[in-house]
């Protein structure tokens, strides 16, 4: 399907096409979602441009992503998707600049279209074109990428806190280490995806201000693109120090995981060191030797029993002196 924006005098309105083949000319914005081959072509011919297609806006390299066809800019970008569940994923959108339309190629739903989309039919400015259009997506697109980002922020220090809470905090009951582990790999994998994105977007916007050397751009897109330049190289700061971050919490997890493992193997090794005595006690006196003179003793029984109790304490009470326990 697809949308297709036209300018009213105060907003950008949502024009309703019942046939593809007859796009308003007036059109700024034409957003392509999961495009038919017959829709392909009725915007090829309006626009005078070729529509990539899925497979195209997979390729990773730089000239298949960023380039200048027939006087048309191509930008590809990788976007966030469904940040907010268990699953999120990234998309790749194409942003096409052909004269001064904008066409959108996309097969998912990035959060930051509906929020253009919603604001700028409630207000725009006066003679809008598909430049300006691309400027609020890539803005609502870095601004998005930061929320995300201080999202993750606080959520990792709350794992953080899971992890280093003090002893009389815990409740009596073990740590769910899975699900802790589990936390932090969610969030290692959105931040990933965040710096994917912001890499994308960095190479678009810088793009941009290379190609519109050539352009005559507004004095404000152009500082609105510098601004967008150092909020992504800012960004991407910030998307790498909290990867380092995560990989701090899981190395600072996976060591309290072993630090617990020890404490138990430790427990087991004293128990077992504790009731070898007795248990030696216990089976010299249970060889049931006719020539044993101790069988004959009247106080052989409790005579075993302390001294069964006695090599198990003593043992406890030399880890205790030695800090081992």
């Amino acid at each position: 399907m697809f949308s297709v924006y036209v300018p009213s005098e105060t907003s950008l309105k949502k024009a309703e096409v019942a046939d593809p083949a007859a796009l308003p000319e007036a059109a700024v914005w034409i957003d392509l979602v999961k495009p038919t081959a017959s829709e392909d072509h009725a915007v090829e011919r309006l626009a005078g441009i070729a529509v990539p297609t899925r497979e195209d806006m997979q390729e990773i390299e730089i000239s298949s992503r960023l380039y200048i066809e027939n006087g048309a800019r191509y930008m590809t970008a990788t976007l966030m998707c469904h940040s907010d569940t268990d699953m999120p994923r990234t998309t790749a959108v194409t942003f096409i600049l052909t004269g001064h339309r904008l066409v959108t190629v996309r097969y998912d739903e990035p959060k930051p279209f509906a929020l253009v989309e919603n604001k700028l039919a409630r207000s725009c400015a006066a003679g809008i074109t598909g430049e300006m259009v691309l400027m609020e997506l890539l803005d609502a697109v870095i601004d998005r990428c930061a929320d995300i980002l201080e999202r993750v922020g606080a959520d990792v220090d709350q794992v953080s806190h899971d992890i280093f809470e003090p002893e009389e905090e815990r409740h009596g009951h073990a740590k769910q280490y899975s699900q802790i582990l589990q936390a932090i790999g969610r969030k290692g994998d959105l931040t990933s995806k965040v710096r994917e994105s912001l890499v994308s977007i960095g190479r678009v916007v810088t793009f941009l201000s290379a190609v519109m050397e050539g352009v005559k751009w507004s004095k404000d897109m152009r500082e609105q693109l510098k601004t967008m330049q150092r909020d992504v190289a800012s960004l991407t700061d910030h998307a790498s120090y909290l990867s380092n971050k995560i990989t701090f919490v899981l190395d600072a997890m996976l060591g309290v995981v072993n630090l617990e493992q020890n404490n138990i193997i430790k427990l087991f090794s004293v128990m077992a060191v504790v009731l070898m005595p007795p248990t030696l006690i216990a089976s010299i006196y249970g060889m049931n030797f006719k020539a044993m003179p101790e069988l004959e003793w009247v106080h052989g029984y409790p005579y075993a029993l302390v001294l069964m109790v006695a090599a198990a304490i003593v043992p406890y009470f030399i880890f205790k002196w030695k800090k081992w326990l």
